[in-house]
């Protein structure tokens, strides 16, 4: 009898043992020292818990699953340890659970983040280069590789971003921003990586934990940054919690789906049914991605717990937050102010995809305008959505009017004043989600040139999208998200083409790629660039003139959008240009005399460093 009840204890051990533990260790000397520790295994909510070496538990939380418990632990002056969760019932020790607060890097809480002395290179991982061919099928994860499925995991990985970050360098690419790379287990199309079903875990497609450590530590060897793609508002349904919620309002349901209206003009707009509202903020995004509901203080704490375990973990200097305004406004202007609180110069863009520069302005830290509605997302930066719906278009407008060609341009900047911080605006011409530039334009280099010139001497922070450097294009429209995420041609054994390199680039690839190296790099080590001030003038005859200016240089920048020849005179730019005599254009280093007329060519650009 003895024996059979010491089996029974030790099997109920063996079943309570803890499956997972998240996050899996902390770090001593945190602003945020209440951690919120959740343990994940069958009914391990029937315990009691405590800890050794003196670790105080602010609190024990219980939910209706009891496979869950939730345990805040007080860090607070306690020095990097490990120590003891002890797992009891009937004041007997059923089983243990080890824990480790670590040391913190050297000033780990002031890292430098990504601003406007930065360019962004955005790439899609599975998509760029495959340096592991042995990892593209891993038995852990249901979808393999099948490189001959537009939509199907075509192999690339981290490694083959670490063994191509020097052709990134050469490009001027200074930060680079991947799309998700947490395990993404969908049965297909998962490798956009936005259905995450492991939020504390590398996808094995990609790599390890370890690799992604590696990817910023060879980032920052040379002097670039690693931005991470962080998903708040929804993971995906093969999340391993969406099949066991820790509780039932886990996610928002309705009960189970409903789509979300995609109206975020509903979570500011004092008109706006109830209804609406809560359809665009607690609707699902889409029915494979459930939406997470950041007003409860559990999913909070997980989410924020989660994102700055990684930027400790992985050393990560900056966020890109994926459908940032459909999250819960308040929950989400708290997860946002938490890591900020944490890290002062960390910078945060979110995807806020809207029309409007009123609207998206309200997004912003510090909005006067989210401020009529005592609102502050706390969120450093936005995408500016208006500038590229412009781009889309004014190039093939070659006959300037009221609202036709360069003043779509003028006309966005303009509205500058609706923003708390323009200079912290992301400026793009494509991502990974719109229409490829090159498509649009029909891969016509004079145009590209134009954008490319527009991003790059503008207000805010340049973001380039990969492959349209060598002049990738891709058919949203016709062919779906695949065409415009291709292969970049050399990220694969036995590919054709190798574009990362100058011998392997074809002659229009060269092109492109010349162009933009030079462009960038020219722009790594202009301050005035990046912070300066800007004065522009309406465009006359589709001719667009500006200028970034400060008090030691000043860069006149000329987009002529005719196809014609175009000759100007000077004395209308007088107070940019009065203590100025001449102006060298970097690009063909031809010399200008700013008190003659300027011509400039059909459909090209004049970047103009002043002396």
């Amino acid at each position: 009898m003895k024996k059979i009840l010491l089996l029974l204890l030790f099997t109920t051990s063996l079943f309570a043992q803890v499956e997972r533990v998240e996050p899996p260790f902390w770090w001593s000397d945190m602003k945020l020292s209440n951690v919120q520790i959740m343990f994940y295994g069958k009914n391990i909510a029937q315990y009691d818990i405590t800890t050794s070496n003196s670790m105080v538990i602010e609190s024990i939380q219980k939910t209706e699953n009891p496979n869950y418990v939730f345990v805040t632990i007080n860090t607070k002056n306690t020095a990097a340890q490990d120590f003891v969760f002890s797992f009891s019932k009937n004041k007997k020790v059923a089983f243990t659970q080890n824990y480790s607060l670590k040391t913190r890097r050297e000033n780990s809480a002031l890292r430098k983040s990504y601003d406007a002395s930065d360019v962004i290179y955005l790439i899609m991982p599975d998509r760029f280069a495959n340096g592991n061919p042995n990892n593209d099928s891993d038995k852990s994860v249901t979808e393999k590789g099948n490189r001959e499925l537009p939509g199907g995991r075509h192999g690339g990985d981290i490694d083959g971003i670490i063994k191509n970050l020097d052709y990134l360098k050469e490009l001027g690419a200074t930060a680079l921003w991947p799309t998700p790379l947490n395990e993404d287990n969908d049965e297909r199309h998962s490798y956009h990586g936005y259905g995450q079903s492991d939020v504390y875990k590398i996808d094995p497609r990609y790599g390890t934990n370890e690799d992604y450590v590696k990817l910023s530590a060879e980032l920052h060897k040379r002097g670039m940054k690693n931005i991470m793609d962080y998903v708040t508002n929804h993971w995906g349904w093969k999340h391993w919690m969406y099949k066991d919620l820790p509780t039932y309002n886990w996610i928002h349901q309705f009960p189970g789906y409903s789509q979300s209206n995609y109206r975020m003009t509903t979570q500011f707009d004092t008109n706006a049914s109830a209804i609406d509202t809560k359809n665009c903020m607690d609707g699902w995004f889409v029915p494979s991605m459930p939406d997470l509901n950041q007003s409860n203080p559990l999913v909070l704490n997980y989410l924020t717990q989660n994102a700055i375990w990684w930027i400790e973990y992985a050393d990560l200097d900056g966020f890109r937050v994926d459908t940032y305004s459909y999250n819960d406004k308040e929950g989400i202007s708290k997860w946002t102010k938490a890591i900020t609180d944490e890290y002062p110069n960390f910078n945060i863009v979110g995807e806020v995809w809207m029309h409007d520069q009123a609207q998206m302005a309200y997004w912003q830290k510090d909005s006067k305008i989210g401020a009529i509605q005592n609102y502050n997302s706390y969120l450093p930066s936005v995408m500016d959505f208006t500038l590229h719906d412009a781009i889309s278009s004014m190039f093939n407008e070659d006959n300037g009017s009221w609202d036709k060609g360069m003043i779509k341009a003028y006309e966005n900047f303009t509205n500058d004043f609706l923003y708390p911080n323009p200079n912290k605006l992301l400026v793009f011409a494509e991502n990974h989600d719109t229409q490829r530039f090159n498509e649009i334009y029909k891969n016509d280099f004079k145009k590209y040139q134009m954008a490319m010139t527009l991003i790059a001497t503008v207000r805010g922070i340049p973001q380039i999208y990969y492959g349209s450097e060598i002049g990738m294009a891709g058919n949203k429209d016709k062919l779906g998200d695949a065409d415009i995420r291709k292969d970049f041609p050399g990220g694969w054994n036995g590919d054709a083409n190798n574009a990362f390199t100058k011998s392997g680039r074809t002659a229009e690839q060269a092109k492109f790629f010349d162009f933009s190296s030079k462009l960038f790099t020219w722009r790594k080590t202009k301050s005035v660039i990046h912070t300066g001030k800007t004065t522009h003038y309406i465009p006359e005859n589709n001719v667009y003139v500006y200028f970034r200016h400060n008090d030691l240089e000043s860069v006149m920048v000329v987009i002529n959008n005719s196809p014609e020849s175009k000759t100007f005179k000077t004395n209308r730019f007088q107070e940019n240009i009065s203590k100025y005599n001449s102006g060298k254009d970097i690009l063909t280093d031809k010399s200008f005399d700013l008190k003659n007329d300027i011509q400039i060519e059909g459909k090209s650009v004049l970047i103009l460093e002043l002396k």
